[in-house]
């Protein structure tokens, strides 16, 4: 409660955070209201039965916040972004301008961050024209003319840079990542749909299997606040700091998390690993009856209840975390950085040598940290087999971004109250 009283407290003496927290309130209610607007031309609630008896398109449900179900112009979400995002991540590791670009701090984010906004806008419209396709050979789509499937697709897209404007707000003006709250927003405003779902089918659950689910996901908070708080402590020396007019030498520690990368691994293999189904999906209503055949069969098998679908999604995880690790945390930067301001390892040459540390330092936190959200990631389906409970109120990897959204909040919130400290201080 001291910890609740105090952040009260902060909140009540900071005016820049009161601001923060309104404009993050006002963002993520317009985001809500956003989603109750349909897209023209298609039959919702056709639609909203075929994602509630198809696993595949309710589990993309849920991260979309609904939006996909009442097929709202925000329906595609963030995943042209966030596949934008991870196209100019990979290239700025092959291409030495992008790379170079990289390096150049704020301003060079800035041009980087410009190059993925323009490359989301033709993926929007792609992933737009591939949905509506979808929808078509389901026949859910009643568009009569080119003019009104042109009205479509933009409204679609547009639907998409509108949600991504309100992410790069919310960065920049609201409180923590705009792309984890959006999501995180999405996942709570499903959880009555979720919590009815499941309530539905209470009385045909064996007690000891729920009670399991119920066990299994305060373990999973419990795990979740640990991995996300577990950190290495590099010990930093600094020689000739002056204290009380004597020189000496000071310590401070470089903490490395066990998790650097937070959820967005399992942001971006999701954006993947749905890609495979969705096109077979359109494969499927092709005239070559071999390569419809195929397509069908690899839909049938690859579900989120498959070995293989789950296998690859572990994988990815993985992947990605120590993808992102390498991109969040900069070796050779923090080596130059203590280089400059006479910092050393004990033990580590300054330089080249204090580099070739801290990645072998990071790349053996990392595997642990990738092992527990790949985990993470997959348990849905494990938990699905051992009770044969396919509608489950809250998912591990929900559960892992609500948690780890509401900590990375409420740490950016101490920040603010450090600040305010600092600035009462030295009036």
């Amino acid at each position: 409660m001291s910890k609740l009283s105090e952040l009260i407290n902060t909140i009540k003496g900071s005016r820049e955070l009161k601001g923060r927290l309104l404009i993050t309130i006002l963002i993520l209610t317009l985001f809500r209201v956003i989603t109750l607007i349909p897209v023209p031309g298609v039959d919702v609630t056709a639609i909203k039965n075929v994602f509630a008896s198809n696993q595949l398109l309710s589990l993309l449900d849920i991260f979309s916040g609904g939006t996909l179900a009442n097929f709202s112009i925000l329906a595609l979400g963030l995943n042209p972004y966030i596949n934008a995002s991870i196209i100019m991540q990979l290239l700025t590791m092959v291409i030495p301008k992008l790379e170079a670009l990289q390096k150049e701090g704020e301003s060079g984010s800035e041009v980087i961050n410009q190059y993925t906004r323009m490359i989301a806008v033709p993926l929007s419209l792609l992933q737009a024209g591939a949905m509506y396709m979808v929808l078509q050979s389901g026949k859910l789509v009643t568009l009569d003319s080119p003019l009104a499937l042109i009205a479509l697709l933009l409204s679609m897209a547009a639907g998409s840079m509108l949600l991504m404007w309100l992410g790069e707000n919310l960065t920049e003006y609201g409180i923590g990542n705009g792309i984890s709250l959006l999501i995180f927003a999405g996942i709570v405003g499903r959880l009555p749909v979720t919590l009815f779902q499941t309530s539905a089918t209470l009385s045909t659950i064996n007690p000891w299997n729920l009670g399991l689910i119920v066990a299994l996901g305060i373990a999973i908070i419990y795990a979740v606040v640990t991995v996300d708080e577990a950190k290495r402590q590099v010990t930093i020396q600094y020689a000739r700091r002056i204290r009380g007019g004597n020189v000496g030498v000071s310590s401070s520690y470089l903490p490395i998390k066990l998790n650097n990368a937070g959820v967005i691994p399992i942001i971006f293999a999701i954006a993947l690993v749905l890609a495979p189904s969705m096109i077979a999906q359109l494969l499927t209503r092709l005239p070559n009856t071999t390569l419809a055949s195929a397509a069908s069969s690899f839909a049938a098998s690859f579900t989120p209840t498959s070995f293989a679908y789950n296998a690859i999604y572990f994988t990815l995880v993985v992947a990605f975390t120590y993808f992102y690790t390498a991109v969040v945390f900069d070796a050779d930067k923090i080596s130059d950085n203590l280089k400059k301001n006479g910092g050393y390892i004990p033990g580590i040459r300054p330089g080249t040598h204090t580099t070739a540390y801290l990645r072998r330092i990071v790349s053996r936190t990392t595997l642990p940290g990738a092992v527990f959200l790949g985990l993470i990631a997959v348990l849905p389906s494990i938990v699905s087999g051992m009770t044969g409970i396919q509608t489950i109120t809250i998912g591990g990897t929900s559960l892992l971004i609500v948690v780890s959204v509401v900590l990375e909040t409420y740490r950016k919130m101490q920040t603010y109250s450090v600040t305010r400290s600092y600035d009462s201080f030295v009036k």
